[in-house]
């Protein structure tokens, strides 16, 4: 296929000729794509950041006794205080097929208690102390930087032994003293260290650091909590939404304790893969409203390409004239027409879309060259999918832009033409 060079020159000479009209009228498509580029970098920014927070947290759903039973049911009276048990994690495990793994757990200081008053030598501090298992540090987002995590044999002999956070090592422990063997005293009961840990969390609470775990059925035993378990963590068989697993469980345990199905106040519940999918809904209302926004400024600079084109065809009409005196088809001027529009977006576009992916990874330089992210917002990126998107809206957007410029330049009148001013 051979390029018309001519044509293409005479663009080139007309575009030459209005420089300041030709750049304002590109701005207009050039800050759309722009817009749409970083807006979209953006979310997809928050969106990483939030998946790196939850990838390695298993779908997984909270489950407590909240309050006493305000029906009666089966004979049984209101007012009565529902605890949860040890018992019930293994009935639980045997009973309810949607259920892979449930965990038991038990707190001091957390749930409006007192913190556990700690020393190790002349150093002391309060801190809360939270009941954990092997295996569950991923659902704590925690991140072993010394020594070890609980295991399997420390659950089941209920070994005297901690993990501690960072903010725990930094109050209790001289700087560069190795932590890991020491035996610190908690309410007068000696542990020892055999890990600490960090949030793994992109946007660390330092309260969360503030944490001594120990095994949970240690400190029920050390604690006076034999009789009871504080809440159940429950993980979905794989395949399975955690909420499947959690009505399932709770229906459990009404009928277990015998507790109305509608008393809604005994068991209380949270799940996190829930939460997960609102985040998710929430980065696609972000991406529809950022290509909402754009493709709404992309459009206003089209329509500022079409009536510069249309000043266009009002100048050149005694050229459009004389052409189609000479034989110029109708498609050779609706061409010209066309070529120029769509060359002045596309033009503009590629540049909005270079600019905005080189301030994208400028930004992602920089956060790096500082840890990799800023709380929430980490590595913002634009796939190629989505580029090659926005230069369909653009090609689009040109086409549309030239479509009544071309059809009045297709209309003109030759004898009315070579009679205009």
């Amino acid at each position: 296929m051979m390029i018309d060079t001519e044509k293409w020159q005479e663009i080139f000479l007309t575009l030459n000729q209005h420089k300041l009209r030709t750049a304002l009228t590109a701005f207009g498509v050039f800050w759309g794509i722009f817009m749409l580029t970083v807006l979209l970098g953006a979310g997809k920014a928050l969106e990483n950041g939030v998946v790196e927070d939850f990838k390695e947290i298993p779908p997984s759903a909270w489950i407590w006794s909240e309050g006493a039973t305000q029906l009666a049911y089966q004979g049984m009276p209101i007012g009565r205080n529902i605890r949860l048990k040890v018992e019930d994690v293994e009935a639980i495990r045997n009973s309810v097929p949607s259920v892979g793994k449930i965990y038991a757990q038990n707190s001091v200081g957390i749930w409006g208690g007192s913190p556990v008053y700690t020393v190790y030598k002349q150093n002391n501090g309060s801190f809360s102390i939270q009941g954990t298992h092997a295996g569950m540090a991923n659902l704590h987002q925690q991140k072993v930087i010394e020594g070890r995590y609980i295991n399997e044999l420390d659950d089941e002999r209920r070994r005297k032994v901690a993990i501690i956070g960072t903010r725990v090592k930094d109050i209790l422990f001289e700087p560069g003293q190795n932590p890991i063997g020491a035996d610190i005293t908690l309410s007068g009961i000696s542990f020892q260290v055999v890990g600490v840990y960090k949030s793994s969390s992109t946007n660390p609470n330092t309260s969360e650091e503030e944490k001594i775990y120990i095994p949970n059925d240690t400190l029920r035993y050390a604690f006076n909590q034999v009789d009871w378990v504080g809440s159940f963590v429950v993980i979905p068989k794989p395949g399975l939404h955690a909420a499947i697993a959690e009505a399932d469980v709770k229906k459990y345990l009404f009928e277990r304790n015998k507790v109305d199905p509608n008393d809604a106040g005994v068991f209380g519940s949270f799940n996190l893969q829930n939460e997960f999918d609102k985040i998710y809904g929430l980065f696609t209302g972000i991406n529809v409203f950022s290509w909402i926004v754009a493709i709404g400024t992309i459009m206003a600079g089209a329509i500022g390409v079409g009536n510069i084109m249309l000043i266009v065809v009002k100048e050149r009409t005694r050229e459009i004239g004389l052409r189609k005196a000479l034989g110029a088809t109708p498609f050779s001027i609706v061409s010209m027409i066309v070529q120029e529009s769509v060359f002045i977006t596309a033009v503009a576009g590629y540049f909005g879309l270079v600019v905005g992916v080189l301030l994208l990874e400028g930004i992602n330089s920089l956060m790096e060259a500082n840890g990799g992210s800023a709380g929430m917002f980490r590595n913002p990126e634009v796939d190629f999918y989505t580029a090659i998107s926005a230069v369909v809206v653009l090609v689009i957007s040109g086409l549309l832009a030239s479509l009544m410029p071309a059809a009045k330049a297709a209309g003109v009148n030759p004898i009315v033409a070579l009679q205009d001013e």
